[in-house]
């Protein structure tokens, strides 16, 4: 008469309850930004070498009424004019608008696995 080994019990999966807002953030995180759609931005804040830092609310310029590509074209401008004396910038993305932006597309492409 053979003894088998005893096999360890398998340990129960747990469900991580983690909000959609929660896992794009992760995400977002996780992937190299080189270039968001101003839309999807929340604010910047520009760091300058003096310590200076400038905030501007992207979404707030947006609920003015300016339209994105004039936004993005005085920014760029600014950025280019003030590049001797920019440390960094700070790029805040909008998880909101990234996840009603992003989702429905991920849910119809993988709606059928």
């Amino acid at each position: 008469m053979s003894v088998q080994p005893r096999k360890k019990p398998r340990s129960k999966l747990k469900k991580i309850n983690v909000t959609l807002r929660d896992q794009w953030k992760s995400i977002l995180k996780q992937v190299e930004k080189d270039e968001v759609p101003i839309t999807m931005l929340q604010s910047l804040s520009v760091n300058l070498i003096d310590g200076t830092v400038v905030n501007i609310d992207i979404k707030e310029l947006l609920k003015d009424g300016i339209d994105p590509v004039d936004i993005e074209e005085m920014l760029d401008s600014k950025l280019k004019a003030l590049d001797n004396i920019i440390v960094d910038v700070d790029f805040f993305v909008s998880i909101d608008d990234v996840v009603s932006a992003v989702q429905p597309i991920t849910d119809e492409i993988l709606k059928d696995l």
